[in-house]
């Protein structure tokens, strides 16, 4: 693989990476509610989903879960229903971010990392974009070295793009001016999740 091409391969990586969607959303809970150490076993719990699915579209597995219309809806509407569950749980919330911070009770890093593995696994539009745009690196890269860089790429983008969003979060300065308001940030949140649980289920 030559430089060039995978230049190409990191832009297009960062810009999935980049886009806003739900992923942005569980690791901003995490980062706020738990600290920066809990957004960023999220970021990379989510970096190490989107490099199963660049493993499996390197394998050509992605290719039978897009010919699949039933396995690809189910997953669809498990992701969803994913979505509206961390959505209820956040309006649910009683105190919001700060409660949890003064009270001392911190969210377990496995719910962290739980939460943003789930968010990356159970999207099966990662399959189909890494079958569309991804999978023609696949092909100018066939020897071992070439396919350790085509998976570790966009894994290590979503990886460190997603840590960057956590310790901007997780700022003590930036933190106080979110905790006067954590009860709001709670309901937007949840607000958000089911919003993008009912756009996955419609366009589903």
């Amino acid at each position: 693989m030559t430089f060039s091409i995978w230049l190409s391969l990191l832009m297009i990586c960062m810009l999935g990476a980049m886009s806003p969607g739900p992923s942005l959303a569980v690791v901003a809970k995490h980062s706020l509610s738990g600290g920066r150490l809990h957004g960023v076993v999220t970021s990379w719990a989510h970096a190490f989903g989107v490099g199963v699915y660049a493993l499996l579209t390197l394998l050509g597995l992605a290719v039978v879960l897009k010919q699949s219309p039933t396995l690809f809806t189910a997953i669809t509407y498990a992701g969803a229903a994913y979505l509206a569950y961390l959505g209820v749980n956040a309006l649910r919330s009683k105190g919001g971010v700060a409660a949890k911070l003064s009270a001392g009770t911190p969210v377990r890093l496995g719910i962290a990392a739980r939460d943003g593995l789930m968010i990356s696994i159970l999207n099966p539009k990662l399959a189909l974009f890494f079958l569309a745009l991804f999978s023609q690196f696949v092909a100018v890269g066939t020897e071992l070295s070439s396919r350790a860089i085509i998976v570790a790429t966009p894994l290590l983008v979503d990886g460190l793009w997603y840590t960057l969003i956590a310790l901007v979060l997780s700022n003590p300065k930036v933190l106080d001016k979110l905790r006067m308001k954590a009860q709001l940030i709670d309901r937007l949140s949840g607000v958000v999740l089911i919003l993008l649980a009912l756009r996955v289920v419609i366009q589903a």
